[in-house]
């Protein structure tokens, strides 16, 4: 496995970037804007397809590398369901399972520093963002923090996983990088009540200044969703309605560009293609599924995914790549059922 962890000394803020093996699928959690570039040469210096990119929360400190990593290498944007940004590509959930070729995480609800507070879950090692730090813990007063939530979050979860787990948190300011549910457990100053009354009296009292760029970072990472509204004026976007007219045409030909446990959990339009949006540049080019459906069978081709930024992406590499009849359901599948379009699973 491939496995690095990045540094933003002005943050105090670390990243990591995760793939398999040299030439593969990578992934990278909690990025710095101000690093997009390292990121990217080192992407390059290994040989990777950056695939992901993963927010654990909405950071108050920094502003996220997301959306110029998304508008850099057309990667999938990833946060949980409970995050309040405008648009990711993709939310994940307690129990789902978030992939890349070779490598999966078990995706993990972990409020408390924020309420939309989420941990990554391998089989050594687990990221666990804000939410347990090495000797320390996320601070609960802001963002709908809660340390009755945290305490349940690091007591119920976190710290029921085997004692040799390797903790990688978000942050660190003293200059460790790395350390272990065991250690934690028995060094971690926070960690040493015997109760969740204790534990929120201690967090009451840390007294600490908001981070100094809590004003500007939040707003800007509650809005990293790509601009729709550029496809759309191009005349490259159908509305949920104007969709739900054109099921079942003959020339009409619906893609479902998402993961298939997302199949699975939220269902599909009916009479969709499934067209993984990892594959899409092998299915657009001469000779690949979608170029044959638009080309040789004269087919319309709609895309649709979560949230509509995949499927916007998809758009805009299909009318590059010459399929001139390409567009997508704006909004994706979240203004699907809004209008109450139909579901099948």
């Amino acid at each position: 496995m491939i496995f690095r962890q990045l540094f933003d000394s002005v943050s105090g803020t670390y990243s990591y970037l995760l793939a398999s093996r040299r030439g593969g699928e990578a992934l990278i959690i909690d990025p710095v804007l101000e690093k997009v570039d390292r990121y990217l040469q080192l992407v390059t210096e290994l040989d990777l397809k950056l695939v992901k990119a993963v927010d654990t929360h909405i950071h108050a400190d920094h502003i996220t590398g997301l959306g110029a990593l998304r508008d850099r290498t057309q990667c999938i944007t990833v946060m949980g369901e409970n995050a309040k940004v405008d648009v990711v590509s993709m939310r994940v959930t307690e129990g789902d399972k978030l992939t890349i070729e070779g490598l999966s995480m078990d995706v993990l609800y972990t409020p408390g520093h924020t309420d939309d507070s989420y941990s990554f879950l391998m089989a050594d090692r687990v990221f666990t963002g804000d939410t347990l730090l090495i000797r320390g813990t996320g601070r609960t007063d802001f963002q709908n923090g809660s340390a009755r939530a945290q305490y349940e979050s690091l007591f119920g979860k976190l710290l029921k996983l085997p004692d040799e787990t390797f903790v990688f948190p978000a942050h660190d300011y003293k200059g460790d990088t790395v350390s272990t549910i065991g250690e934690e457990k028995r060094f971690n100053p926070r960690l040493q009540v015997k109760s969740v009354d204790e534990y929120v009296d201690l967090m009451s009292k840390l007294n600490l200044p908001n981070p100094k760029m809590m004003d500007v970072a939040v707003p800007a990472n509650m809005r990293v969703g790509l601009a729709q509204d550029e496809i759309a004026r191009k005349g490259w976007s159908v509305t949920p309605a104007q969709a739900m007219a054109l099921i079942g045409q003959a020339t009409v030909a619906l893609i479902d560009l998402r993961e298939r446990s997302e199949r699975d959990k939220y269902g599909i339009i009916p009479g969709s293609l499934h067209a993984p949006y990892a594959s899409l540049q092998e299915n657009i080019r001469t000779g690949g599924m979608l170029h044959d459906l638009a080309c040789s069978a004269n087919k319309r081709l709609i895309f649709y995914c979560a949230f509509g930024e995949r499927s916007a992406m998809a758009v805009q590499a299909a009318q590059d790549a010459g399929i001139a009849s390409a567009c997508h359901i704006h909004g994706g599948l979240d203004a699907w059922r809004k209008v109450n379009g139909p579901l099948v699973h």
